[in-house]
């Protein structure tokens, strides 16, 4: 397991505890003690936990994680995802996106796809999709402006707001922070949630793409409520009863 690896676990089982010890997670990992402490040291740093005598307690973990922190949570399902969506864009199509690892996994993916000179046309307020695809002739690329969040790598602002009202979409992928039958579909951020929710209106399809472990869960602002998502794409792990009730609302459930 190299560091980066590590930091990831360490700040996954901290997101799960809210309290770590250094002896229990350097067993955990088979990593020594002294690799575990200059690890949360360095979490510390960053702000991202508050170290303890003998380990480390929780931050603000689940809320308050940098992207780059979050990007091999559920990697093989959000490959699976990605995928899945993909494959319901054709040539020629105008692609909302926004920000989060999934999103971005459906953005890599679109790009694998693309064939021949076939452009797709991609509007996103993720200034990470937008650096990865900037260089992609298949890709005509709207990047939405406003302020950048240090977090989510997301633009924010009533520049972007201006911008998305008046474009149409045909799709739109939107990563979410929580997912519910009756609620709908929420995020920690009431920024975030503000351009999601303009994505979304703008766009002919809307399209969830999230692995399972946010599904039946609320977060603070809301992005849509469940009947204006034509699509939720997420992993086996979705219980039956979830996905039941996803379809009462007209939702079409896909799993991978």
């Amino acid at each position: 397991m190299n560091r980066y690896e590590r930091l990831n676990a360490l700040l996954e089982i901290l997101g799960e505890r809210g309290r770590i010890e250094v002896d229990e997670v350097s067993e955990r990992l088979h990593v020594s003690g002294a690799t575990i402490r200059r690890d949360l040291d360095h979490l510390a740093e960053q702000r991202l936990l508050t170290r303890t005598h003998g380990g480390a307690v929780s931050h603000a973990v689940a809320y308050d994680l940098p992207l780059r922190y979050k990007t091999v949570r559920h990697a093989e399902e959000k490959q699976r995802i990605a995928r899945a969506a993909a494959e319901m864009v054709w040539p020629g199509a105008v692609v909302g996106l926004n920000g989060g690892t999934t999103t971005t996994e459906v953005a890599r993916t679109l790009v694998a796809r693309s064939e021949g000179d076939a452009v797709i046309t991609v509007v996103t307020n993720a200034l990470n999709i937008a650096s990865e695809l900037s260089v992609r002739p298949q890709v005509k690329l709207v990047v939405t402006g406003g302020v950048a969040q240090a977090k989510s790598y997301e633009l924010m602002s009533p520049l972007a707001e201006r911008i998305l009202s008046e474009l149409s979409l045909d799709i739109t992928f939107l990563g979410v922070d929580a997912i519910d039958p009756v609620a709908g579909a929420s995020a920690h951020h009431e920024g975030e949630a503000a351009i999601n929710r303009l994505l979304a209106g703008r766009a002919g399809k809307v399209v969830v793409v999230t692995d399972s472990s946010k599904i039946g869960t609320r977060a603070f602002a809301s992005i849509c409520t469940t009947p204006e998502i034509d699509v939720l794409i997420t992993d086996t792990g979705v219980g039956e009863d979830d996905v039941g009730r996803f379809r009462e609302r007209g939702v079409e459930v896909v799993r991978v």
